[in-house]
């Protein structure tokens, strides 16, 4: 009886459980379905009543403290992006007569993007600080003044314009956690000062990928094409805009629709935060075009330096490794005694190689010995030649006579150059006074030049006597 009751109670508890197995089953079932089916909810209602809006594609969490300048305009990394993403800027606000008509289009579109406010102006319209806030936009800072001289002005005034700009934007939002630690330099008129001074902050400094020079005075649609252009040249990055610009407020949807037209995806940044941690990214995503493996780089890793510790020290080799004809030794005289065998060392039995013999049938035809006749010379030549040879030994004393006579009427003339040469050297120091060295030089080279006529008439008469 006990027994069959217990049964029976273990069979309704098998039952209950089975039924709440099957309750949990359906509700989990129910709770994946809407998991899955709940981005495919949101993106169909992520911009109610415009579906041809771009809207926000996705929300990149970045650390200020690991990547400290973005902005390929000016420096080496940008945002990690993917091909076609771009994020949206604007400066200078907030001027509620434009600003809250940048801030309707981009409710229209459903794009999120980042504000870099003036303190100057977050004073003067504090809700419109708060409406990019109650908006989802991230708001950073643009220094108390806009000053155009940031890159020469002195750290301390740099400084001053940094940290007042960040007090009355966070005066103005009424949450300091409501500001996110992104600083743009206005006019982009950087400094080595001022961007440490942002790093010992904690800020992070924005720069731009490409700008649509609104600032300037151009037609709106000016502005358009210069923003499409740029992007489509660099294919990613950061748009800068002013949201204070009339022509920005005409331009932006046109901008808009184009990039979505193009295929371009919107991206949010927001800074990371204890409870929201930074995006995974790797370290080449940071560069606007990273390298791929199908692009040469110009430098070439470095070698590491490795530390051989308890290193065996190789055998010497043995002679017989070398395996010198055929493993045998050669053998060498011994001693090397220099003083003794004239060789200097050399082996006694060397292996030089031997001079291979030719055989005769082998060597180069013999020519024929001259013969004798071909050395003859006939009578009338050898007795010129004789005439020849007794003439000249006659005139060899001659010629020495000649050159005695020649000798000594240089010695004269030249005497007697010297004698006159005396006189006119005399005569040319005091001129030399007067007119120069130069002058002096120039009249006793001249007065040289005739007295070798007079000896060379002599010698001519002496060669004739002679001969």
């Amino acid at each position: 009886m006990i027994g069959r009751g217990f049964v029976r109670l273990r069979t309704r508890q098998q039952a209950a459980l089975s039924g709440l197995s099957l309750l949990f089953s359906s509700l989990f079932s129910l709770g994946l379905l809407a998991c899955i089916s709940a981005p495919t909810a949101a993106l169909a209602e992520e911009c109610p009543g415009h579906p041809d809006a771009i809207g926000t594609s996705r929300t990149l969490v970045v650390d200020p403290r690991e990547h400290r300048l973005l902005g390929t305009m000016q420096y080496r990394e940008t945002l990690p992006l993917a091909d076609h993403e771009v994020v949206l800027t604007f400066d200078d606000g907030p001027l509620p007569r434009n600003s809250n008509q940048i801030l309707e289009i981009l409710a229209s579109q459903c794009v999120k993007a980042t504000f870099f406010t003036i303190g100057r102006m977050a004073q003067a319209s504090p809700e419109g600080v708060r409406k990019l806030r109650d908006a989802g936009h991230t708001i950073g800072t643009h220094t108390q003044n806009h000053p155009l001289s940031m890159n020469r002005m002195p750290i301390e005034r740099a400084q001053k314009e940094i940290d007042d700009g960040i007090a009355s934007v966070k005066a103005a939002l009424g949450d300091d956690a409501a500001l996110a630690p992104f600083l743009r330099i206005p006019g982009l008129l950087r400094a080595d000062a001022v961007e440490d001074y942002a790093r010992s902050q904690g800020l992070q400094i924005w720069s731009a990928d490409f700008p649509a020079d609104d600032w300037r005075h151009i037609s709106p649609a000016r502005e358009y094409d210069l923003a499409i252009n740029r992007i489509e040249a660099k294919g990613k990055g950061i748009l800068l805009l002013h949201d204070i610009q009339a022509r920005t407020v005409a331009a932006l949807p046109r901008i808009l629709n184009e990039l979505k037209a193009r295929g371009y995806h919107i991206v949010h940044v927001v800074p990371a935060t204890p409870d929201r941690p930074a995006t995974p990214t790797e370290p080449q995503q940071w560069l606007l075009h990273p390298p791929t493996e199908d692009v040469a780089i110009s430098h070439w890793p470095k070698i590491p330096n490795f530390a051989f510790a308890g290193a065996d020290m190789l055998p010497v080799p043995a002679l017989a490794d070398f395996n010198w004809l055929g493993g045998e030794p050669l053998a060498f005289a011994e001693p090397f005694d220099h003083a003794k065998r004239p060789g200097h060392g050399v082996p006694r039995d060397a292996h030089w190689p031997q001079l291979s013999t030719l055989p005769l049938e082998n060597a180069a035809i013999t020519l024929p010995a001259p013969e004798q006749s071909l050395f003859e010379m006939p009578d009338g030549l050898r007795a010129a030649l004789q005439r020849v040879a007794v003439s000249s030994r006659h005139v060899e004393p001659a010629v020495s006579s000649a050159d005695e006579s020649r000798t000594k009427l240089a010695d004269t003339a030249g005497s007697r150059r010297f004698g006159r040469g005396k006189s006119r050297v005399g005569h040319g120091v005091a001129r030399n006074q007067r007119h120069g060295s130069s002058r002096v030089a120039g009249r006793g080279t001249r007065s040289t030049a005739p007295g070798h006529r007079g000896p060379l008439k002599h010698l001519v008469q002496v060669k004739k006597r002679h001969v």
